[in-house]
This record gives C-alpha cells, structure tokens and sequence, in this order.
C-alpha cells in the first residue's frame, strides 16, 4: 500500500500541472510552471493575415506547439481568435518592432499550459460592447510576461474560474467605452500579478475577486477608483505587497475601493503618491486605508498566497523603477507604449482617460 502512494505522488508531482521547471527564466508566480509547448513542434508565423496558412491563428489552433515569428507588424483579427492548450507564443522572436494583435479578442479560455511573451494586445471600439481584450476563463498554468493589452471595452483582462495564472511585467491600460476598466480577476483564482502598470483606467486595477497575490505593481491615473476589492458574499484573499499608487490628471483620492469584509487582505510595503509634483515620495500605506475603503475589508497578519515557485519582491521604489524601464513588450516599445511610459514617468502631471482608440480627424 505505501509502494502504491508513493507511486502516485510520483505520477502526479511529474505531470505537467505539477512541474516545478520555471517556464523560463525569470517567470514567476502561480503560473510559472507552465510547461507551454516544450517538447512539440516548432511553428512558424510567416505572414500577418488573419487566417490560412502561416497565420497566427494557424499557429494556435493545434496543441504542442512552439510558436516563433520570422515577421513583425500587425495582425488585424476579424473574428477573436482561440488559443490551444500546451502553446508556448514566443512574440520575441518577432524582427523589427515585434507582433501586434488587433482589433478582437484573444481568448486563452478552458485551456492549459500556456507560456505567451512579448505580445500586444490591442483592442477596438469596433469590437462588440462588453468585449475584453484578453481572456482566459476556466483555465490553467498560464503565465504571460511582457505583454502590453490595451482598448478593451469592457475589461482588458477577464480571468474567471481559472487556477495558477501569472501576469508579470505587463502592461493594462487605456480601457475605452463604455466601461474602461482594467481587469476582472474572479475566482476560484490562483492567480500572481508583479511587476505590471496599471494605466489610464476608469477603474478596476483590477478588480481583485479572487485568491490573488498582487506584488510589486504601480497603479497610475486611474478615473473612479484604484484597485477595487471583491465586495461579495463569498470570501476572497488578497496579499497586497509592495505596489506603488500614483495619482495622475484624471485620478481622485480613491486608490483603494469597494472592498467589504469578505475582503480578507495581507498588505504591506504599499504607497500612496498623491502630490504630482513630478517626484516619487508617496506615504506609507497602512491597514486604515483598507478599512476605509467601502465597508471595509478584514486585515489579515499573514500572507494567503504561496506558489511553488515564489515572486521575487522588491521595494515599491524599486519596483517603479524596473517597470519604467521593463514593463510590457519592451524588446522594442511601440507608439502605445512609448506615450504610456512617458505618462508614468511624469509622475502626476501626464495621463487621460480615453473613451475611443480612434482618433477624432
């Protein structure tokens, strides 16, 4: 009998939702282990339509694949486009300026195993209302690094129902009409956020509805409100740890919100920077602003979170510094990017809320 549990420990901790292998080096979080599609066939993006042979839909229709790019521009979707289990999306082997998806979703839903890099996600007030840019509903071990989502018309991100999820060093802003918010995270959700930018959204930075660890990230010029707790009947847990809250042109003083007792949060090492003077000195956050914040969440002592692989946590100073300088798909940053890295580096005097991403001739 102790022969045959140690028999199936062994199958199940060498399975790939139990691999302990980082996807690459640097990944981090609950999805870090995402084995992707190591092991498969390597694809070849060779054109930018939107379908046929050589396209990235192509690409990600089939499991256990590799996915690297001999081309870069942008690839405009007609229809959203629905990515397989066990893909790794190497967007930076992409020339040039890289890989652009626009126009439509790009859906990670009821998927697993799933490693995408360096990659823009670029919505459209073209897409249907209540249309998010990014989604990956029932889904796990998915890790996205350096990826820059932006224009989605209801959330940019919507996770829902999924397990060891990573998003580290992105980039969520800019929502449009007629929500222009940034992330939706409901549970049951293992999910890990560092190192992201949270810019030019009404609200939701993100919403925080889930078991989440949000480690190391900066909030900046949000509308109506920061980062908003889960404010439901069922119990969420939230470590909050080291992120950094900075007001813009369009922000009022509410960078923490609508969170209730069902709220359970572990928060230390938070700023708050409401001065915009240019300068980074915001004061220390401390367990008040969350008991303020809607009726209040319940202060916990220690951390709910714990991935296998765990995040590296720096100062939130520190941090603002690496995201100016890392976050998103920075191999080579585009026009997008570029003015919402010069937003941030403004450090209160730069910044809007849009409500279309076209501009008026």
């Amino acid at each position: 009998m102790k022969n045959t549990l140690i028999i199936i420990l062994q199958i199940l901790f060498c399975a790939p939702g139990f691999s302990q292998t980082p996807a690459f080096k640097g990944a981090e979080g609950y999805g870090a282990a995402a084995v992707g599609g190591r092991g498969g066939e390597i694809f070849h993006v060779t054109n930018l339509d939107d379908s046929g042979v050589g396209s990235f839909r192509n690409a990600v229709s089939a499991p256990n694949r590799i996915v690297v790019f001999d081309v870069s521009g942008t690839v405009f979707l007609k229809t959203s486009v629905n990515v397989s289990s066990n893909i790794t999306i190497n967007g930076q082997t992409a020339p040039g300026e890289g890989i652009t998806l626009s126009g439509q979703s790009v859906r990670f839903s009821k998927a697993h195993d799933i490693i995408v890099r360096y990659l823009r996600l670029h919505g459209s007030i073209n897409m249907a209302r209540g249309s998010c840019v990014l989604i990956a509903d029932s889904a796990n071990n998915i890790i996205f690094d350096h990826m820059s989502v932006v224009w989605g018309r209801w959330d940019n991100v919507h996770i829902k129902g999924s397990h060891n999820i990573t998003l580290q060093y992105c980039i969520i802003g800019e929502g449009i009409d007629p929500q222009r918010f940034g992330a939706l995270l409901e549970g049951p959700v293992d999910l890990s956020i560092h190192h992201c930018l949270w810019i030019d959204n009404q609200s939701r930075n993100p919403k925080a509805k889930a078991k989440i660890q949000l480690i190391n990230n900066v909030v900046y010029n949000w509308g109506h409100s920061g980062l908003i707790g889960g404010h439901s009947a069922g119990n969420h847990f939230q470590d909050v740890i080291n992120n950094y809250f900075i007001e813009g042109p369009s922000s009022n003083e509410q960078f923490l919100a609508m969170f209730t007792k069902t709220d359970h949060v572990f928060q230390k090492g938070n700023y708050f920077d409401n001065n915009k003077n240019g300068q980074l000195d915001g004061r220390l956050v401390d367990d008040t602003d969350f008991l303020n914040a809607g009726k209040g969440a319940t202060i916990i002592h220690q951390a709910s979170c714990s991935p296998r692989i765990k995040v590296s946590v720096e100062s939130a100073k520190k941090a603002y510094e690496n995201i100016l300088k890392n976050v998103g798909c920075s191999k080579v940053r585009d026009a997008v990017d570029q003015q919402l890295i010069s937003q941030l580096s403004s450090l209160g005097s730069k910044g809007a809320i849009i409500h279309s991403n076209i501009k008026p001739e």
